[in-house]
C-alpha cells in the first residue's frame, strides 16, 4: 500500500481542496478522504460511495504524474497520518453500499 496526500488548488467553494488516498498495489484507490474549506471530511471505500466522494474508477497513475500537474501538490505520507485521517472523517449521508 502506498499513502497519498494531494492538495487541489483552485478557487471552487464546494470542492475539496484536499484527497488523502490508500493506493493498493495495483494502483487503484482502495480508501479516501476528502477535506473540504469548511472542514469537513468525507471518506469512501468499496462499499461506501456517493455522489458527493468515490473512489477513481481508473488507476491513479504516479505521484510524479500527479504532482506535475499545476493544480496539485501532491505527497507520499505514511500509514498513520492516514489512518488519523480516515478516523476524523464521516461517511456522506447520501452513501450507497
Amino acid at each position: 500500500m502506498e499513502y497519498w496526500k494531494v492538495d487541489w488548488l483552485h478557487d471552487f467553494q464546494s470542492e475539496p481542496i484536499r484527497f488523502y488516498s490508500e493506493i493498493g498495489e495495483d494502483g487503484y484507490e482502495v480508501r479516501k478522504v476528502q477535506r473540504y474549506r469548511d472542514g469537513r471530511r468525507l471518506k469512501a471505500d468499496a462499499l461506501h460511495e456517493s455522489g458527493e466522494i468515490g473512489l477513481s474508477e481508473i488507476p491513479v497513475g504516479s505521484i510524479e504524474d500527479v504532482s506535475s500537474q499545476p493544480e496539485f501538490s501532491a505527497f507520499v505520507i505514511g500509514r498513520d497520518e492516514f489512518e488519523a485521517e480516515w478516523r476524523s472523517a464521516s461517511w456522506s449521508v447520501g452513501r450507497a453500499v
